[in-house]
């Protein structure tokens, strides 16, 4: 029997042999299992260091200080367990990085044979390129990791303190935007608990990592300001051991923010890979608090035995041009689309910016650049803020994407552009977007480049028909009687003076000339649906669930988006900024949100025949391009289920018993307080959802009809045609006019008769 003390320790030589062994044993178990075979977290429990002990196939490793394994002295200057000892003031003060980036680290990587240090090119002993960004708006060879779009989960993020839940490390994502109420679930910033120099917020990547800069924003917030000024950076391989960014002179401290919202990039003067990255505010705002917002710009390193990133990694066998385009690009782009399929595209444009830049579309049909009598015209349309840049990219994805399937037979694609008139205007503000663009991706903040040159919100723009309509609805004995539909621009809207932007004119115009069925704009900073009415009826609600009489319809069309898009719908999705719309499937109505009077969507729908929602397609407005191959494959199925869309519910035409095509007639749904219009051609579309419906048709000087039409689950309109004939008094006012309004009188003929034979006897 084995010898126990008092407290229960093993003491005599027999026992201490046995658990040598014991832990022995365990140590060729926990070998026994492959790597490649086990989870994630069981790594990290069976070798904490197991990212630089298994380094990638035929590589030398190099860490950011030394070789694993190797025994050096660490100097006290760069590596910090925990800090026991107050900075002298000299140390608080923010100190400028050495010009040019030519500040180095005291012990940088030993240069071995065929491997380059230079931030262009850093090449491993293999001989293997690492990753390279061709993004020239960040100014490194490395992308963002991921904070502002979410790739980096809340359990990546960790902070030294916070002031509360809604201010924790979870919340320090570059752009995340706070609630109109604070002290909630959802803050703008990371803020710690305590102003001190001893407080960092820490990203840990899962994986080595080529650390190449930092950017940093103050505190999201209506009421208060808070911006971090000076910081130091330090990395880690454990969380452990930590190693300061150092030059000749010392820690390099970081200027950091001189207000809340315009990010401020620092390049790190030498490439560090690790791990861990931390970042420890040294100085703040003098009436605020430490608070920050931050991205970090970063190559992971191969990793093949990192089964949480094999996992993960996404994407996609479309052969696209991958990359951010500027106006003149954009025009290329489009000019090499139209030269690949010439008989399915054409190039137009709707008129000017203020600046002057031609707002230009793409058409693609069978038959471009004419309506054919029965097929549905699509639209999606961007940009309407012009720092809301994915919207653009994937509409211009969209177009080559169409080109290159319609070339290989895709049967799907091939349908849908026979039997649809589809419109892809990519940017409706190109002069915002040359702003964003010109600051670059990450760097414009929450607002550049939102408006036009002249300051105005396109979104917002179009004309108030929801008041005008509501009135006369509430004054039922009102003279001014308001139609459901194609309620007129009020006056005022048209005149010179009014405060409407050249590019609304032009959409409005264009909105106006083509007969479109259904459309989405495409918008950015959020991931949702938004359908209208984007404006509450009460005058005292600023949120209030507003639905339109086709409600339904338009849920429907939302839910085929969202529940088709890969991360819409995923109730494990974390929330962009302070709103989870996981209880509507993704999708919202536009008021219950936020009350808009002038959107685009409300006006389409109560001026001309078009259902218009909002299409919110990712939380970053203005994604670095190497994330774009991942959004497309994100938003790819919804964009084509959304334009399928369009064939769902009935379509006819609307013609007199000689055949003739009878414009302007009304088609009503019973039950469904909204009508729609005929085109020029006599024909029309009505979206519904599957049912059984009383459809009625009226025009001026025609009688009326009904008829029983049944939408089916299946694609495909129903077709519901109408003969309508002309009433007894429209017969009359032809006559009439034939005759140039003169009366035809029986009496008065037959004594012109009997006249004429007189007449010849004289």
């Amino acid at each position: 029997m084995i010898a126990l003390s008092k407290k229960g320790s093993c003491s005599s030589p027999l026992c201490i042999a046995l658990c040598a062994f014991g832990l022995v044993l365990l140590g060729d178990v926990s070998q026994a299992v492959p790597m490649d075979d086990q989870d994630y977290y069981l790594q990290e429990i069976s070798n904490r260091d197991h990212y630089y002990s298994f380094p990638y196939p035929g590589e030398e490793f190099f860490p950011f200080t030394e070789q694993p394994g190797e025994e050096g002295p660490v100097h006290p200057a760069e590596t910090e367990e925990h800090p026991g000892s107050k900075p002298s003031r000299k140390e608080l003060k923010p100190k400028k990085s050495s010009k040019k980036g030519k500040s180095i680290l005291e012990t940088p990587p030993e240069k071995k044979k065929g491997e380059k240090n230079k931030r262009g090119n850093e090449v491993m002993p293999d001989g293997d390129s690492q990753i390279q960004s061709a993004d020239e708006d960040i100014r490194g060879n490395c992308p963002p990791l991921g904070l502002e779009t979410l790739k980096i989960t809340d359990f990546q993020l960790h902070a030294s303190t916070a002031k509360r839940y809604g201010l924790g490390a979870h919340r320090g994502r570059l752009n995340i935007q706070a609630g109109v109420n604070e002290n909630d679930f959802y803050d703008g910033a990371w803020c710690a608990g305590r102003n001190d120099p001893y407080q960092w917020i820490e990203v840990d990547a899962r994986r080595l990592t080529k650390f190449t800069g930092v950017i940093t924003q103050g505190r999201n917030s209506l009421w208060s300001s808070n911006w971090v000024t000076s910081y130091r950076v330090l990395v880690s391989n454990d969380s452990h051991a930590w190693t300061a960014v150092r030059n000749e002179s010392g820690d390099v401290i970081f200027e950091g923010n001189s207000e809340k919202e315009i990010p401020v990039l620092n390049m790190l003067p030498v490439p560090l890979v690790a791990r861990y990255i931390r970042i420890n505010p040294r100085s703040w705002f003098e009436e605020g608090s430490i608070c920050m917002r931050l991205e970090i710009l970063g190559c992971p390193l191969p990793d093949p035995n990192n089964y949480y990133h094999r996992r993960n990694e996404m994407t996609t066998t479309d052969n696209l041009d991958f990359k951010h385009h500027n106006y003149k690009e954009m025009r290329q782009l489009m000019k090499t689309v139209n030269k690949m399929c010439p008989n399915i595209t054409r190039i137009y444009n709707i008129g000017k910016s203020h600046q002057g830049l031609k707002l230009y579309a793409v058409e693609i049909s069978d038959n471009p650049g004419e309506h054919e009598v029965g097929e549905p015209e699509f639209r999606y349309i961007a940009g309407a803020h012009g720092n809301e840049v994915l919207g653009r990219e994937l509409i211009l994805l969209l177009m080559q994407f169409m080109c290159q399937e319609y070339l290989a037979g895709n049967p799907r694609i091939v349908h849908l552009i026979e039997d649809t008139r589809i419109h892809l205007l990519p940017s409706i503000n190109p002069d915002g977007y040359d702003k964003a663009y010109k600051a670059g991706s990450e760097l414009g903040g929450w607002s550049l480049g939102r408006w036009t040159q002249d300051g105005i919100d396109i979104n917002n723009n179009f004309p108030d028909l929801n008041s005008l309509l509501w009135e006369s609805e509430d004054q039922k004995k009102s003279k001014r009687k308001v139609p459901n539909h194609h309620i007129p621009i009020p006056d005022w809207y048209l005149s010179e003076n009014a405060t409407v932007a050249v590019e609304t004119r032009a959409i409005i115009a264009w909105m106006e000339k083509i007969p479109f069925v259904l459309g989405g704009n495409l918008q950015g900073g959020e991931l949702v649906v938004a359908y209208p009415y984007d404006m509450v009826r009460s005058m005292w609600k600023t949120q209030d669930y507003t639905p339109t009489p086709d409600d339904h319809v338009f849920r429907w069309l939302a839910y085929s988006y969202a529940s088709t898009h890969r991360l819409m719908t995923d109730a494990r999705r974390r929330a962009c900024h302070t709103e989870d719309f996981q209880k509507e499937d993704g999708t919202v109505n536009g008021a219950s949100w936020h009350t808009v009077a002038g959107s685009i969507n409300d006006f389409s729908y109560l001026h001309t025949n078009c259902f218009e929602l909002s299409i919110y397609v990712g939380c970053d407005k203005y994604p670095h391009e190497s994330e774009l191959p991942e959004e497309w494959e994100n938003n790819r199925e919804s964009l084509i289920v959304f334009m399928e869309q369009v064939h769902r519910g009935i379509k006819g035409i609307v013609k007199d018993v000689h055949g003739k095509a009878i414009p302007n007639a009304v088609i009503s749904v019973e039950g469904v307080n909204h009508d729609v219009r005929t085109g020029a051609d006599g024909d029309y579309w009505r979206l519904l959802n599957p049912g059984e419906y009383v459809v009625g048709v009226k025009a001026e000087g025609y009688t009326s009809a009904t008829k029983t039409c049944e939408v089916g689950y299946d694609m495909g309109a129903t077709q519901c045609d109408f003969t309508i004939s002309k009433t007894n008094l429209a017969r009359i006012k032809e006559i009439m006019k034939k005759f140039g309004k003169q009366p035809i009188s029986t009496s008065i003929r037959r004594l012109r008769q009997r006249s004429r034979p007189w007449r010849q006897q004289r």
